[in-house]
């Protein structure tokens, strides 16, 4: 390590991980090149897109805008944490089934950020709303992942 460097210890979708890494690094990068998890993008590197959301404590951030340096002891989820292995997640599977994505490049960020909402028990309209109004998707027109919110809300209150 130099003046430069730091390393990094958090844990990492339940397991603990360590990088050392230079300490202008942000989280979306540590994340995707230092620990190659790539499930997080990058699109507008403003903290605008929503597209790299992640989970830090429980909490929607945007790693672009953070350092990796502020994760240290720190828990993190990333989109590769929602499946349980072939398993998808509730709100994984009624993307699937709404068909709420195409490119699939701002659907990383809307899982984890809809995927806190659903633990904090948000109502639907604020998770159509709020949570979805924090992300852009230029392909879908929001339909399908609107239908998909309310088809996982529907499955809570014992829909399904």
């Amino acid at each position: 390590m130099t003046q430069h460097t730091r390393k990094v210890n958090c844990t990492v979708n339940g397991s603990p991980r360590a990088a050392t890494t230079e300490v202008r690094t942000l989280l979306s990068d540590f994340l995707r090149h230092d620990l190659r998890l790539t499930g997080t993008h990058v699109g507008c590197e403003q903290g605008v897109c929503g597209s790299c959301t992640v989970l830090l404590d429980g909490e929607p951030v945007r790693s672009c805008l953070m350092l990796a340096v502020q994760a240290e002891g720190r828990s993190l989820e990333t989109v590769e944490s929602l499946a349980d292995g072939d398993e998808l997640s509730g709100f994984q599977r009624a993307m699937r089934d709404q068909h709420g994505l195409q490119c699939g490049f701002c659907t990383p960020g809307i899982l984890m950020s809809v995927t806190a909402a659903e633990r904090e028990d948000v109502c639907v309209e604020k998770a159509e709303t709020e949570v979805l109004g924090g992300h852009v998707c230029r392909c879908t027109g929001y339909v399908g992942i609107r239908a998909a919110i309310r088809q996982r809300w529907s499955e809570k209150a014992g829909g399904r």
